[in-house]
């Protein structure tokens, strides 16, 4: 079903410069979270609820830890991450949406932004994987991420996989 809800061009612009990985590399956003704008038209950036590459290890000592708990526990979101990942054989980088709709938030709104998803997703071309998660033990259990990712991967964001 097709909520029939646009997406803004900045969550394009955002999501081409994450991809292009482009500016300077401090100032490079490693998450950045979208939502549905008040009058639930149009799927836009959140403002100020974002990760910069300069924050991590002074401001943030977990990156993939702070972006779970920027999530609402009674609201939708929808989140892009720039994952630093290893394997057994190399160091790799990749964009994952995240589709988060938590147990307790109100059906309505669960509603739009599941049947909203697949517009975001059609203007986000490249995504490496995605993850649809409505707790936060899930999203928090690196071995699910790293399940979605495929691959022998040993550690995310510089935490061992067990």
């Amino acid at each position: 079903m097709a909520s029939g809800i646009g997406v803004d061009e900045e969550v394009i612009r955002v999501y081409e410069d994450m991809k292009m990985r482009k500016g300077d590399v401090k100032s490079r956003k490693k998450m950045v979270c979208f939502c549905l704008n008040e009058n639930m038209t149009k799927i836009i950036v959140e403002k100020d609820v974002e990760i910069l590459n300069e924050d991590v290890g002074s401001k943030f000592k977990d990156p993939y830890t702070e972006c779970v708990n920027l999530l609402p526990k009674d609201d939708c979101r929808y989140l892009l991450l720039d994952v630093s990942y290893c394997t057994k054989e190399s160091s790799k980088e990749d964009l994952v949406f995240m589709f988060w709709a938590p147990e307790n938030a109100p059906v309505k709104k669960k509603m739009m932004y599941a049947s909203s998803k697949d517009a975001v997703k059609k203007k986000l071309s490249g995504i490496r994987c995605e993850l649809q998660v409505s707790s936060r033990d899930d999203v928090l259990d690196r071995s699910f991420l790293a399940s979605k990712l495929k691959g022998d991967i040993t550690s995310i964001e510089g935490v061992g996989i067990h």
